[in-house]
């Protein structure tokens, strides 16, 4: 587990030995330290700090300048500074302090109690801010095992609708040949051409079958792999649901690619165009289409899937990612939601949804390689 961490910025090594022995009597921290502010702005570049203490008077750049350029950096303008001075400890410098981001003021010499004080009030808040999270990573991995349970679900449909053809098929075979050998119609024509027939729809309900098994295999690794493959995979699981609701699927995917996982990829995919299926069905619409289309913006790939099942109420719209929130009869409302949960935690991207001219447009970010 992370521990809370402090950067103490003095150019005075002395000054930060003595601070280090005071924070390291009284708290279980890692306890960084920079010479300089230049040195402290490499350090933070590539460590993680929770809290900076600062001292104000130092050569080149001062803790004012230090503070100022740390709350234009993204990745540190939300760190609390507290400054450690000796000097500046009249009203307008601290008024200048606070108006630059400063959280705190402990003036020279040091008051022990006092800097422990407030210390304790930010370890405090991480340790909760910790412990909330840790919390919150839980429930999310129950909502997300729940949602592959009823993915599971939904797939062994799938893979029965999959399987029944070449099963059907591999019965006429079966029929034929007992026909056939009635009728004195066997012949090494016949015997090849059956078994290339019955070996087909072997090798396919073989392949369904591993691709069933590698859908919901929890040892996959994040890799790049292009949005396509993904695609091309959720189609083949889908295949028959297409045809059998008379879905007109309309693909122009590029090279996009994408980090993470990807069977979780296919899974949201697959709950989207499954989602236009049943929008398809329940509201009767004939002239049934989805459109796929992908592109590029930056560091990110955006994936469009985009229907014309008429699209949802304006009213629900701003809902329709809430937890257990559902517009069907018999939904439980965790898909969408758990959806947006996939594409947020485990891709670290983002999904939208908007009305198009003719029905719902989901819209899914994710970024192209893996995030530094």
């Amino acid at each position: 587990m992370s521990k809370f961490s402090v950067l103490i910025v003095d150019d005075v090594q002395d000054n930060i030995y003595s601070l280090k022995l005071i924070i390291e009597d009284n708290f279980d921290v890692d306890i960084y330290s920079a010479l300089s502010a230049t040195e402290a702005m490499e350090l933070l570049m590539k460590t993680k700090v929770d809290l900076i203490l600062s001292d104000i008077q130092m050569p080149d750049i001062d803790g004012f300048q230090f503070a100022q350029y740390l709350k234009s950096v993204d990745s540190t303008k939300n760190i609390p500074i507290i400054f450690i001075t000796g000097i500046y400890d009249k009203d307008a410098y601290q008024k200048k302090g606070y108006e630059i981001g400063a959280v705190e003021y402990i003036s020279k010499p040091i008051d022990e109690n006092l800097l422990t004080a407030k210390l304790k009030v930010y370890i405090d808040l991480f340790e909760d801010k910790k412990r909330d999270t840790n919390e919150l990573s839980k429930k999310e991995e129950i909502l997300i095992h729940q949602s592959k349970m009823a993915t599971m679900g939904e797939m062994i449909g799938v893979i029965a609708h999959q399987l029944k053809q070449p099963l059907n098929n591999m019965s006429l075979y079966c029929s034929d040949v007992k026909d056939s050998y009635k009728h004195g119609e066997i012949d090494d024509n016949f015997i090849e051409e059956f078994d290339k027939n019955t070996k087909d729809q072997i090798v396919f309900m073989s392949e369904t079958i591993n691709d069933f098994i590698n859908f919901f295999n929890p040892n996959k690794t994040k890799k790049s792999f292009t949005i396509k493959s993904a695609m091309d995979k959720t189609i083949k699981l889908l295949d028959k649901q297409l045809v059998n609701n008379n879905i007109d699927l309309k693909v122009h995917l590029g090279e996009e690619t994408a980090f993470g996982v990807e069977t979780e990829l296919e899974q949201v995919f697959l709950n989207l165009i499954t989602n236009a299926k049943d929008a398809f069905v329940e509201r009767e619409i004939q002239n049934r289409q989805i459109a796929i289309t992908s592109m590029t913006r930056d560091k990110y790939s955006i994936v469009i899937i985009e229907d014309n099942a008429g699209g949802i109420k304006e009213d629900n719209l701003d809902k329709i990612f809430d937890p257990y929130y559902t517009t069907k009869d018999y939904g439980t409302g965790t898909g969408l939601y758990m959806v947006k949960l996939v594409i947020k935690s485990s891709f670290g991207g983002d999904l939208k949804i908007q009305n198009g001219k003719h029905g719902a447009k989901f819209i899914i970010v994710v970024p192209k390689s893996k995030i530094a």
